[in-house]
């Protein structure tokens, strides 16, 4: 029996032989008695198991480590102790595998740093149990809402010779030999021996091939790993991360935000509901008015602003900028920080720049801006970015040109624009910051269960 269904029907356990298996969080011995903190990580609780000098290997159970695998039979009672409903009163104890006493994960609190260099047994811990049991239930949700609204799940490739975003910052995926590349009568890397027969890299963006079944589908989303061979090294970046990605034909921009404020939402309260326990545990000792923020995040009507008026917006705040505001210019974390705080909740900032925002996106009326918009969140900033896409062929194309892109190997998506093309929108959110926002964690490494970072990429 698990221990989440031992306290879901506790009420009928009472008094009935359960048996359980699982590992061995805490042990505390004494003469005459001893007291197990048993779980099995079906859910964030542990149960008490309490063991007497009456059972023939007391003496054995007594040597029982911390971190081993243990199948305890015994009988559900009504718990004396304050703080718990039930604990197991132990009739046998069998050892099923052993830890030594160095074992790394003791029961009292560790650095989150020193827990990364144990990315293998973190999860055993308070926190990562939390952290990773809400990055599921988050999962589900996703699918779980884009499935209510009727969108095809679509699995993009993850080898791919696009660079969807035009920013150059792809891993490269080769089966030539390294000490000696084959070179083209120009003294180049000749591609066409190699396995694709071309350059190829790990996938940015699974954008432009959903875009291609939302012409289809009309309403469809991606979920999935992407990377970014990018030599960042903060605290929101990491080298392999998962995207959500969803792409609608037949809506505009409008349209797009509401469902980016719908479907946050929809995330924020599932999480709540269904990981009561771990949220309240991070509200505790993560970020204190964690559920407060979320909550309010519930409560709130996002607001819509231009890109053109957050800027004149800052301009005329009392305030000396680290970096000033530009017209033209991207915004920095101070700005987003101050929005959020000036309009009490999530901002949709619209109309951005074209010059600081990707090629796909659908050119305004002005020349200047584009149907962009990111969403701001109190406390993580950016969390969303996504934009009406352009669906003039020869727009797009001269776009491209502009740009210096090469046409070559996305004729296909410019033909999208031909072949029964139509105003389409869609937005990209990183499954990560998602999970920073919602758990109170400040580094991206620690809501990922084997992070991949520039120099690291251990287990």
């Amino acid at each position: 029996m698990n221990v989440d269904e031992i306290l879901n029907r506790k009420d009928q356990l009472i008094g009935q032989e359960i048996v359980v298996e699982g590992w061995i969080r805490n042990h505390r011995k004494q003469k005459e008695f001893g007291f197990i903190s048993f779980a099995d990580g079906t859910c964030f609780s542990t149960v008490q198991v309490v063991y007497e000098k009456t059972l023939p290997s007391f003496e054995e159970i007594q040597k029982l480590h911390i971190g081993s695998s243990v199948c305890i039979v015994g009988t559900l009672v009504k718990s004396p102790k304050q703080g718990q409903e039930v604990e197991i009163v132990a009739k046998e104890i069998t050892l099923k595998g052993d830890c030594p006493e160095d074992y790394p994960i003791q029961p009292k609190r560790h650095s989150v740093e020193f827990l990364r260099e144990q990315a293998y047994l973190r999860p055993r811990t308070n926190l990562f149990q939390a952290v990773f049991r809400i990055r599921s239930v988050a999962s589900f949700a996703i699918h779980t809402y884009f499935q209510e609204k009727g969108f095809l799940y679509v699995t993009t490739p993850l080898i791919t010779a696009n660079d969807g975003e035009g920013a150059g910052e792809m891993f490269q995926v080769t089966t030539l030999p390294l000490s000696h590349l084959p070179k083209d009568e120009k003294e180049k890397i000749d591609y066409k021996k190699d396995f694709f027969g071309e350059k190829v890299g790990l996938t940015v963006t699974g954008q432009l091939e959903a875009e291609a079944f939302a012409h289809a589908f009309k309403n469809v989303y991606t979920f999935g790993p992407t990377f970014r061979a990018e030599n960042s090294n903060t605290q929101k970046h990491a080298s392999e991360f998962w995207m959500i990605e969803p792409e609608m034909c037949f809506c505009d921009l409008n349209g797009l935000m509401d469902i980016e404020e719908d479907m946050l939402k929809y995330v924020v309260r599932y999480v709540m509901e269904h990981a009561k326990e771990e949220m309240q545990f991070l509200d505790q000792f993560v970020e204190k008015g964690l559920l407060d923020k979320l909550n309010r995040l519930l409560e709130s009507k996002f607001t819509r602003i231009t890109h053109h008026d957050v800027i004149t917006l800052l301009k005329k705040a009392d305030i000396k900028w680290q970096f000033q505001p530009e017209y033209g210019q991207d915004l920095a974390t101070e700005h987003e920080k101050y929005l959020t705080e000036y309009f009490k909740g999530p901002v949709f900032v619209t109309d951005w720049p074209k010059d600081i925002k990707a090629f796909y996106m659908k050119q305004n009326e002005d020349g200047e801006t584009v149907a962009a918009v990111d969403l701001e969140v109190p406390g993580a900033g950016e969390l969303m970015g996504g934009s009406q896409r352009e669906e003039n062929y020869e727009k797009l194309f001269n776009r491209m040109q502009q740009l210096g892109m090469k046409t070559e190997g996305l004729e296909w998506y410019l033909n999208l624009r031909k072949y029964g093309g139509c105003i389409h929108s869609g937005f990209g959110m990183g499954f990560e910051r998602l999970l920073i926002y919602l758990t109170g964690v400040e580094n991206i490494r620690d809501v990922i269960p084997f992070p991949r970072t520039p120099g690291n990429c251990e287990f």
